[in-house]
């Protein structure tokens, strides 16, 4: 028996997941570039508020990328852009804690 299993809804629902990550990081990296807008900001709020805003970059480039991938009819996997974002969110969470701790 075969299954009639829909590929299109599942992608699809994963390209609105990227956007919503694209949402949030964005939100992220507006709150960590704030500080430099600061009279008193220093070399450490413009080094973070550039660190901030490459990895905002990199994660908007691997978005588009995994969601031209999730276009395709099946699917391409993704093997790297999965690892790649991870690392990124983790940096822009551990350039938070700075924020905070500064």
């Amino acid at each position: 028996m075969s299954e009639n299993v829909d590929h299109g809804a599942s992608a699809e629902r994963t390209g609105l997941a990227w956007r919503r990550t694209i949402l949030s990081a964005t939100i992220v990296a507006l709150l960590l570039v704030r500080p430099v807008f600061h009279r008193s900001a220093g070399t450490t709020a413009w080094l973070i508020a550039g660190l901030a805003m490459a990895g905002w970059a990199a994660v908007l480039a691997i978005s588009f990328h995994r969601q031209r991938g999730l276009a395709t009819r099946p699917p391409h996997p993704g093997r790297r852009t999965i690892p790649a974002y991870a690392l990124i969110i983790v940096t822009l969470a551990i350039l938070g804690g700075l924020v905070v701790i500064l």
